[in-house]
Formats: structure tokens, sequence, C-alpha cells
């Protein structure tokens, strides 16, 4: 039996998901989480096999998340299921030590396949994820702007560009506005930009939101 932590802040997500593996045979949910503090408590209190992982919970950054959780239960499969489709997304949640990584629109056909395949000790990549992975590899190799950045930043600066004020970032990562600004300060300055505006352009000139397209 294998065992299923399951965190979103999306009660019908999380009823969702818990559907689709109890109409599978051989998993058991033994516990759910709205948020990065009750997704930590939760797994400190509970024993399981696969942690499906919301990236975008409130409060802590879900890349950071992912460390924080590795660290504590190295055993602990994670399996990102999240509504970005970007590659860097994905990149940067396997350096944190993700060992899979779904998009929600493709949870109802991969969800059981890529519980069962993290749970083994295998990397979950779907087909469409795998595709962008080749489709770059004869990208340049240099460090892009982007790139630079720390998860946190790079979280803030999708928000940014996405439209999101300084204080509602603030609100929804559970951080200080004056701690985005700084954020803010420090990502203009990685990537030479004048203001939001050239992080909208660059955004854009490089495909990293909108399309699901990455380098």
């Amino acid at each position: 039996m294998i065992k299923v932590l399951l965190a979103d802040d999306h009660t019908l997500v999380r009823e969702g998901l818990r559907h689709i593996l109890q109409q599978a045979n051989g998993f058991e949910v033994a516990g759910e989480a709205c948020d990065s503090a009750t997704t930590i408590a939760l797994i400190r209190a509970t024993h399981a096999h696969v942690l499906v992982l919301d990236l975008s919970m409130p409060g802590r950054n879900g890349i950071e998340l992912i460390k924080q959780i590795k660290e504590e239960k190295p055993d602990l499969r994670i399996l990102v299921l999240t509504m970005h489709a970007e590659q860097q997304y994905a990149v940067r949640a396997f350096k944190a030590g993700a060992s899979g990584y779904v998009t929600k629109e493709s949870a109802s056909a991969e969800l059981v396949g890529a519980v069962t395949k993290a749970a083994s000790g295998g990397v979950y990549v779907s087909l469409a994820m795998a595709e962008r992975f080749a489709q770059n590899l004869n990208e340049p190799v240099d460090t892009l702007p982007h790139q630079r950045l720390s998860d946190r930043e790079f979280d803030v600066f999708r928000r940014l560009v996405e439209g999101q004020s300084i204080s509602e970032i603030a609100n929804e990562l559970c951080v200080s506005v004056k701690t985005i600004s700084t954020h803010k300060t420090r990502i203009l300055e990685k990537m030479q930009m004048p203001n939001e505006n050239g992080l909208v352009r660059y955004a854009i000139r490089h495909k990293l939101f909108d399309d699901g397209t990455d380098l």
C-alpha cells in the first residue's frame, strides 16, 4: 500500500486527487495540508511514501519548501503538482529534490502513474515536459539573467510580471512589504532592468510564462 500525503490550498483539488487515488488500487491518502505550515506539521507527524505538493500554497515559497522537506524527511518522495508548466519551474523543483513534476491539467491522466513511479524510487516527467527539455538541449549554455535569480526571487519575478502589486505578493507569501521590495530591487539589479516594464518585456521575449515554453 502506497501512503500518500496531499498538500494543496484548494479543497476541491485535494478532493479530486483523493478521488483519483481511491479509485485506483494500492493507495492510501494518509493526510492532507492546505499551506506550507500545515504541510511541514503533516510530514513530521505522518509516515508516508509520497507527498503530492502544490508549488503555490500560502506561506513559504514552494521550492524552498521542497528543500526543507527533503532535509527533514530525505526518504519522502515529492511529486510536484502545479499549474506552472514552465520548464524553469520544473528544473528548480528537481534541483531542490522533487521526484516528479505534473501539471494540474494533466493530473487526472498522470497522477496514478506519477505517484507509483515516485514511490518506487524513480523520477517522473510527463511526456510534454520531457519533449520541452529535449527541445532545449541545443540552447546556449550561457547563464541568462533570469537563471541568476534565487528560487524566491524567481517566484517574485513571475508574480510581478503577472501584474501583482508588492503588497499583494507580500500578503500571499506571508512576508513584509519591505521584504518584497528588497527582492524586487535585487531582481532588477541581477537582470539589469530599469523597471517592471523591462521585466515584462523580457518575460515575453523569452516566453517564460505565457505559453508554457521556456529556455
